[in-house]
């Protein structure tokens, strides 16, 4: 059985306008924008897209409001992470009554759950909502790591657990997921979230990448993927020595939600870049070196 979700799909970052409230119109030009770039899926209120400086109502109104502008143009996933419980299941209840095609759940942050509790914990979820389940391993963030035998655990135990995005700088962890959980769920799908080990990720047999810079630069990672499906592997590799350049953006500032929106700006869509505290505007001297890096990327003419 092959993998539900597969591709590029990128983590839709939430404009704003200068109040900070959501920018309809500033969210319907990037998703147009997206579909247009030929992305395979939307996932929207990840780390990028400001969630955790999000009330509940407010990620209620921009998921509605996601899914009904998408309207099945393109599988959308919604972030429904908490370190609550039941919050998580509330909204993603949420998410399955206004249709979406998945949820995706980064595993709770500021306590340490054991393994069991940890395991437990999406347990009670997959078990309450039935809606397709996409893991979120992102332990720079969340300070605990969802180990491969959890993964296997946790999609042994539980259908409709369909895959993980990835987001750890360890290629051999994403290899791992792959090996030991595709064994038995050949239908999981395994994404990784950092944008340079989307070619590895592919190689070792996982699934594309759910990465930053789909939002602003898809032709590279887009392109990697058709090039790896297609056996055109020259063209994937010079893409993906593009591509690396990407991820340095990402150093530039913390939380990084204002990086990708000023990338997004300089690409060409004249978004709103403002972003929700505790985020603060990009200053003018990181921009410079957002636009030298795009630039390098050859995604930007040089200005010289």
């Amino acid at each position: 059985m092959k993998p539900k979700f597969h591709g590029i799909i990128p983590p839709v970052p939430t404009i704003f306008d200068s109040r900070g409230k959501v920018d309809c119109k500033g969210m319907e030009l990037l998703i147009d924008y997206l579909i247009d770039s030929g992305v395979h899926g939307l996932f929207f209120l990840g780390t990028g897209g400001e969630f955790s400086q999000m009330s509940i109502e407010e990620r209620k109104e921009l998921a509605a409001f996601a899914i009904d502008y998408v309207n099945g143009r393109l599988p959308v996933l919604i972030g429904t992470g908490s370190p609550n419980t039941r919050e998580v299941i509330s909204l993603s209840q949420h998410s399955k009554e206004i249709g979406a095609d998945g949820v995706v759940i980064i595993n709770p942050y500021y306590m340490t759950l054991t393994e069991e509790n940890l395991y437990r914990h999406y347990g009670i979820i997959a078990e309450t909502v039935d809606i397709p389940i996409l893991l979120y391993n992102f332990p720079a963030l969340t300070g605990q790591d969802l180990t491969p035998d959890m993964v296997l655990k946790l999609a042994k135990s539980y259908p409709n657990i369909v895959g993980i995005k990835d987001t750890i700088d360890s290629a051999g962890h994403i290899g791992e997921v792959i090996l030991k959980v595709k064994a038995e769920r050949p239908d999981f799908s395994v994404f990784a979230g950092y944008d340079d080990h989307l070619w590895n990720t592919l190689s070792l047999g996982g699934d594309g990448a759910i990465p930053a810079s789909g939002n602003f630069a898809p032709e590279l990672s887009v392109g990697i993927y058709h090039a790896f499906q297609s056996k055109e592997y020259h063209k994937g590799i010079e893409l993906h020595q593009r591509l690396a350049y990407l991820p340095l953006l990402y150093k530039l500032d913390s939380p990084f939600a204002n990086v990708i929106k000023e990338a997004i700006h300089m690409r060409g869509l004249k978004i709103s870049t403002y972003v929700l505290p505790s985020a603060i505007p990009l200053e003018n001297d990181k921009k410079e070196v957002v636009r030298k890096i795009l630039t390098q990327a050859l995604l930007l003419e040089s200005e010289e």
